[in-house]
């Protein structure tokens, strides 16, 4: 029913000054493309949730995952954009709630199955307060700056980046973290400065094939930026219990401090 009911959710928007609104799991995305596309083609407002998102305590073990949210982003250069916004924990899901509901066109927002952290600032303030923060869409947010390399995340692998990074930290590395909420806009003033460190690496609990990594190597090359580069993400099929998924794909934050020390060698 999934199919159906996204095609009458894009019918309710169909006409100026109203919006549908639809919501269910990511893995289900993959079976909405058609439908995404007429939507499209008819310009209709749209607000979409897609939970579950990721591989974070999915005890689905093969069966498919909701890992391949980018294929949400399928419409042509020339067309109204859709942009996906992929939050990191309930204080920016808010915001960015809040700032994109109203706006024109289909709108993604993703989110995990599991409850993720609050992200900290570095005297331990949440990051995404509303007193302290406004979202901007296409805004990228630097949570710790580093000038040896930088790790790019969103949503659950955000608060795992940092974790790497601090524990990089005692270890006498200064690694920062480029939080990337709006996952298909590109931040040309933090693209420029996480290109101008000496590595970057890209972290998503999302396909490898489709998922973020794969595009900002190609933002980075077209703009004649070449640091040292790796992404990590899902690239085989699950075999664990709900707990295990995480780290049996390679990115719990342990396997983030290896790969950071793999491109600093």
């Amino acid at each position: 029913m999934e199919r159906n009911n996204f095609s009458a959710a894009a019918g309710f928007g169909f006409h100026s000054g109203r919006q549908g609104v639809v919501a269910t799991f990511s893995a289900f995305l993959e079976m909405c493309i058609s439908e995404l596309t007429m939507a499209r083609l008819n310009e209709v407002n749209m607000l979409c949730h897609f939970s579950h998102c990721g591989v974070d305590m999915i005890p689905d073990n093969t069966c498919h995952y909701g890992m391949n949210i980018f294929f949400a982003d399928n419409g042509l250069l020339g067309q109204h954009p859709t942009p996906l916004y992929f939050p990191a924990d309930p204080l920016q899901m808010e915001a960015v709630v809040k700032r994109i509901f109203h706006d024109h066109g289909i709108r993604f927002v993703f989110s995990t199955r599991p409850a993720v952290p609050y992200i900290l600032d570095e005297a331990g303030n949440k990051f995404f307060e509303a007193a302290r923060y406004t979202f901007q869409p296409g805004k990228d947010d630097l949570v710790r700056d580093g000038s040896d390399g930088f790790i790019v995340a969103f949503g659950d692998t955000l608060y795992r980046a940092i974790d790497a990074a601090e524990t990089l930290k005692e270890q006498g590395y200064k690694v920062g973290v480029f939080n990337k909420p709006t996952l298909n806009v590109i931040d040309e003033e933090a693209l420029k400065k996480i290109a101008a460190s000496g590595f970057i690496l890209v972290a998503e609990t999302q396909n490898q094939v489709t998922g973020l990594g794969s595009r900002f190597g190609t933002w980075l090359l077209e703009r004649g930026y070449t640091p040292r580069y790796k992404r990590l993400g899902i690239a085989k099929p699950g075999e664990g219990g709900g707990l295990e998924q995480v780290g049996f794909h390679g990115l719990e934050p342990e396997h983030l401090v290896a790969a950071v020390k793999e491109l600093v060698r």
